[in-house]
């Protein structure tokens, strides 16, 4: 009796100390999310910055050629996206215009094959001036993000340097706890390097499409593609939206259905068939986990959070699933195949 009510307590005490915890990282966000943000980006960078030293360049030239490396990334980023958010928000009443009245010309369409379609209604409800608002909002945000750019800079050269110098603590103890997480940060390295790869792959493969096709901020859409990537099944039909509404601005229904089309089976290809095969079993997430970890983290970080809630949910899943009280938790986040 008395065990029963000793775990019923620490159950009750891990829940309150969760909920403190996250209450904390919420009222925390404008640290939290440029410290997760760079580790994110030192995680990616981080072989490259070995495979320099490797070379015999030591620790400053290393570290120079990835902040220029970074500087001029972010350099570029911000010319892009400020010319596309400046053009985009100048044209944004033409655009709302134009899509209002190709949908109105399509109602039109259906209603004189005799199915009757409330042409006021349905415009109403589309909305889509609160669709170009979004996308210009959507682009400002994205803007902002390079703002904090030189903090980010700076957490990334520090965390480079301490990732050529845990190695070494590490072989100074002989701790199984600093063994494990080890192993749990090389799985997380592999996720998320291997994601970042085809996240590129897919962001250059819909840039290249669209600039085939003539749509306008090919390369802006394109970053989107990369960016939400990072979110399976929900991201990429997000990624598509503008892409496609752009489409049916510059020139018509059909386009927009072969661009959707084009983007069905860049996802496909590259989410369903070639992601699993080198990602692995074992670090996939279920569908309703994917979108629940989209709300939950949205929630607690802002639009940076929806972007890395799936790597973040990931490593939660890899730390409960390298000890066997906890993983049956891991278990129930996984998908059906992983658990073959």
């Amino acid at each position: 009796m008395n065990l029963s009510k000793d775990k019923a307590g620490y159950s009750l005490l891990v829940m309150a100390a969760v909920v403190i915890i996250l209450a904390g990282i919420k009222l925390s966000s404008a640290i939290v999310v440029p410290f997760l943000l760079s580790l994110f980006l030192a995680t990616i960078l981080s072989p490259l910055f070995l495979w320099l030293k490797k070379l015999g360049l030591g620790d400053i030239l290393p570290l120079i050629i990835i902040v220029l490396l970074l500087v001029l990334m972010i350099t570029s980023l911000a010319i892009l996206v400020g010319n596309s958010v400046q053009d985009f928000t100048h044209n944004v009443p033409f655009y709302e215009t134009k899509l209002k009245s190709d949908l109105g010309a399509l109602l039109e369409t259906v209603n004189s094959w005799g199915v009757h379609i409330p042409k006021e209604d349905i415009l109403n409800l589309f909305q889509t001036d609160s669709i170009m608002r979004y996308i210009a909002t959507t682009l400002k945000s994205l803007g902002s993000i390079l703002t904090n750019s030189f903090m980010i800079i700076l957490t990334i050269i520090f965390m480079l340097l301490e990732i050529s110098q845990f190695a070494f603590k590490l072989n100074q103890t002989n701790s199984n706890s600093l063994k494990q997480f080890t192993e749990i940060s090389d799985n997380i390295k592999h996720y998320i390097l291997l994601k970042a790869l085809t996240s590129a792959a897919t962001g250059i493969i819909i840039t290249i499409i669209l600039k085939i096709t003539g749509i306008h901020y090919a390369i802006l859409w394109g970053l989107f593609a990369f960016i939400l990537n990072f979110i399976p099944n929900i991201g990429s039909i997000i990624a598509a939206v503008p892409a496609v509404l752009m489409a049916i601005i510059q020139y018509d229904f059909t386009t927009a259905t072969m661009l959707v089309i084009a983007y069905l089976v860049v996802n496909t290809l590259i989410g369903s068939i070639i992601e699993p095969r080198i990602l692995g079993k074992g670090l996939g997430l279920s569908t309703l986990i994917v979108f629940l970890s989209l709300i939950f983290w949205g929630w607690l970080l802002g639009p940076i959070g929806m972007i890395l809630s799936v790597p973040l949910t990931i490593m939660i899943k890899i730390a409960l699933d390298t000890k066997e009280d906890t993983k049956w938790i891991a278990t129930l986040l996984g998908s059906v195949n992983d658990t073959k």
